[in-house]
């Protein structure tokens, strides 16, 4: 629903009213009593969210979230599996002592 703004043409009095786009226009100011509010004309902005914690992110749709995850999943054994390979070529391989030969 859309904020309207107010303004009486008696007293001066302007005010935001929270109504529904099929209500009718307030006629009577809520400060003088008198018939003279009009309506004015809105700038029409979308919604505005103020604050932090309002991010881009925060709303994306389930299709998009199982995606990530998915993706998410075939990068994480990749990685995991070339952690274990450069451990082992990190090692220094061990001398091999040839047998001691029988007599």
């Amino acid at each position: 629903m859309p904020t309207y703004d107010y303004l009486c043409e008696n007293c001066g009095h302007e005010f935001e009213q929270f109504q529904s786009i099929t209500a009718n226009a307030l006629r009577k100011c809520p400060k003088c009593r008198k018939m003279s509010l009009k309506r004015l004309i809105g700038a029409g902005s979308g919604v505005i969210f103020k604050g932090s914690g309002f991010y881009e992110t925060d709303y994306r749709s389930k299709s998009y979230n199982e995606a990530k995850e998915k993706d998410k999943k075939k990068t994480d054994k990749p990685k995991e599996e070339s952690k274990t390979e450069t451990k082992s070529k990190d090692k220094t391989p061990e001398k091999k002592t040839k047998p001691a030969k029988k007599k």
